[in-house]
């Protein structure tokens, strides 16, 4: 694994560059914004991250190891390749993405070209817990995890209202967990409540419609049988 170069810049494109170590040319692919830092002719040092493939290697370059940190936990989400994670850090800085990701503002994502509203949604989902602001630590408090999980579940579609009801009966039921802070498992916790709570209220529901089905058979049997009795007499 590679995972940074130092040497000498020999050329520098709209997508890549290519740094001279040691007499070897190695092309890395980067963000505009690093692209835009190195010069040609002069020393730079990039990180690195190398994406095997059955076809090819590929370097990608970053300006430093908390951008790839970055770009290696995006990748990490499914449906998001190289390229996009790549986007993702042309649009935002590594700090603008752990915001984001901390925060459930899948907006944020849905700037970057070819995200839709359905991918971010689903990147802020997954990355729930794993990316946080760098002075934040995993432990934050009840209230930042509170709202960071409402945000999640109104952007999959709950209403405010019900969406902190089933958060307040899912950590009642496991206190344990809302204890750790820990955002991506009070996220899943909720959502299996939810579904829990939807199982019980359509089994109710039929178990209703069950019992009147019956009974109303009987009462109609009494009624038809007057009325053949009296066109009778």
């Amino acid at each position: 694994m590679i995972s940074s170069l130092r040497g000498t810049v020999t050329h520098v494109g709209l997508h890549s560059a290519v740094i001279d170590v040691n007499g070897f040319g190695m092309q890395v692919q980067a963000t505009p914004q690093t692209l835009a830092g190195l010069r040609t002719g002069e020393q730079a040092t990039v990180a690195t991250a190398m994406i095997v493939r059955e076809d090819s290697m590929t370097l990608f370059g970053f300006e430093d190891a908390d951008q790839r940190e970055v770009f290696e936990t995006l990748l990490a989400v499914s449906g998001v390749g190289p390229r996009l994670a790549l986007a993702v850090l042309a649009v935002h800085t590594p700090d603008a993405v752990r915001v984001a990701a901390s925060s459930g503002d899948d907006k944020a994502f849905s700037k970057v070209p070819g995200i839709g509203p359905k991918g971010a949604r689903r990147i802020v989902l997954e990355l729930a817990g794993k990316l946080v602001p760098l002075e934040s630590k995993p432990g934050t408090s009840p209230q930042s995890w509170q709202g960071q999980v409402l945000t999640a579940m109104m952007g999959l579609g709950w209403s405010e209202k019900d969406a902190g009801t089933a958060i307040d009966a899912a950590v009642a039921d496991a206190p344990e967990v809302a204890a750790t802070g820990d955002v991506g498992q009070i996220l899943k916790l909720t959502l299996r409540r939810l579904g829990q709570d939807g199982a019980r209220s359509s089994a109710r529901t039929s178990t209703r419609g069950a019992a009147r089905t019956p009974t109303g058979a009987v009462d109609a049997a009494p009624d038809r049988a007057a009325v053949a009795t009296e066109a009778g007499s």
